[in-house]
């Protein structure tokens, strides 16, 4: 009779044949990097994946998502481990692509090669087969939230409502019937430590703003122009001049960015539009910043005789934990890598739309520190392949063994004592409420 031991030898052993097809898998994402919505390579190979290993699976979800699913023998409990397709626009990036500027400089190719790798290790192992519990294994759109004009377009073409793609996935109904979600992020790699767990994060609003004022000649005429542009620049003064009534413990952040700052250099600029995030460690610090940045953006407008148009678009909720969730990756990890590898992650001010998520179910997202440079910029690359895409699969498919042996006592423990922040509905009528005329 197989134990629940042997039952991680035997999916380790299966994770660590197909290494190198992990790192492959890896490396050929890192090389063809693609923006939120428009991940149709990435999605493709994934798509070639679930076909090599006789998986059904459903494909152009939320746009480009991909879900494939893995029966138990029986079915008391659904998990669903979670890899993102997208990239982020550094294009200084060694790797970026020369024509959009899109890089792997976020470590989502390790997050799919880690998906694709604990669904390969739990059914070449045959270990599924004594799991009571099914699995989704899911490619994800989207999980960087840029782009905030071409997004607004999609919504406002009825592609999508939300501008990423987990969110899109709970408002389809992609994730009726999943109890818990696990995945990972990579991260700057440290000394020791390997691995870290017990992070929560930030959420954010997004806002795309425009002002609008009046051409004419910078030179020969500026005096019966209205410059946008400097009712733009005023706002983001007032935004500065707001810093300091942000309180410490609500971590605000507030990060804007001119994606146009005028036509041509001899007309005085009338078409001025900017693109934000104000960030908050709650709902409620996000709305409180949210509201004094509003009031310096108009305060811009109102000084230079410009109009703005404001629009707050659905950000991320803040990322919660699950101990519990946490304590068995981190045993897993430790007797993969060794305790001194394991760390606390605390409370990071970026967000991810895995927030969304953790307010409805159980979630996990360890951070796997196998990247040399700062995340978000030319410097960050896998510099351990070996962890990144290959350990971190063997941590989820282990923690899944975990949740669904023998009944899967520990995955029913875990999901009757969580107690969701709000139903589908609910979730629904929060972003309403927020973001109402978003």
């Amino acid at each position: 009779m197989m134990t629940k031991e042997d039952g991680k030898r035997k999916v380790m052993e299966a994770i660590e044949k197909r290494a190198g097809e992990l790192q492959k898998i890896g490396e050929t994402i890192l090389q063809h990097p693609e923006l939120g919505f428009k991940e149709v390579k990435t999605a493709a190979l994934v798509e070639d994946k679930f076909r090599s290993l006789g998986l059904a699976y459903q494909k152009g979800l939320a746009v480009t998502g991909v879900k494939a699913h893995l029966p138990g023998k029986s079915r008391k409990i659904h998990l669903a481990i979670m890899g993102e397709l997208d990239s982020i626009l550094i294009p200084s990036h060694p790797f970026a692509d020369p024509q959009t500027g899109a890089a792997h400089a976020c470590g989502h190719n390790a997050s799919i090669a880690g998906m694709l790798g604990a669904g390969m290790g739990l059914l070449d192992s045959g270990v599924m087969k004594e799991l009571d519990g099914d699995i989704s294994l899911i490619a994800v759109p989207a999980e960087e939230l840029v782009e905030l004009e071409y997004r607004n377009r999609l919504r406002q073409e009825g592609r999508i409502a939300f501008l990423a793609g987990k969110q899109e996935f709970i408002r389809l109904g992609l994730l009726d019937g999943v109890d818990m979600v696990l995945m990972f992020h990579l991260q700057q790699a440290e000394p020791v430590q390997k691995i870290s767990v017990g992070g929560t994060m930030n959420g954010c609003l997004a806002k795309f703003i425009r002002y609008q004022g009046k051409e004419s000649h910078a030179g020969g005429a500026p005096h019966l122009g209205i410059n946008a542009l400097n009712a733009a620049l005023l706002g983001m003064m007032g935004i500065h001049a707001q810093r300091e009534t942000f309180r410490d413990e609500d971590c605000v952040r507030v990060h804007p960015i001119i994606t146009r700052g005028g036509d041509l250099v001899n007309v005085v600029p009338a078409d001025v539009r900017l693109e934000t995030f104000v960030r908050g460690r709650s709902v409620e610090a996000m709305q409180d910043a949210n509201k004094k940045v509003n009031r310096a953006l108009k305060a811009g407008a109102l000084a230079i005789g410009a109009e703005v148009e404001i629009t707050d678009l659905p950000g991320y909720l803040p990322c919660l934990k699950n101990d519990r969730l946490d304590q068995l990756f981190a045993a897993n990890a430790a007797a993969l890598l060794g305790t001194e590898a394991i760390g606390q992650a605390g409370h990071l001010t970026a967000s991810s739309d895995l927030g969304d998520i953790s307010h409805l179910m159980p979630t996990l997202q360890p951070f796997i520190k196998a990247g040399r440079g700062n995340l978000h910029t030319e410097e960050f690359v896998v510099n351990d392949p070996q962890l990144a895409y290959v350990e971190s699969a063997k941590g989820l498919a282990m923690t899944v063994v975990d949740l669904l042996w023998q009944g899967a006592g520990e995955g029913l423990v875990i999901k009757e004592n969580y107690q969701a922040k709000y139903s589908k509905e609910e979730y629904l009528q929060l972003w309403q409420r927020l973001c109402p005329e978003g």
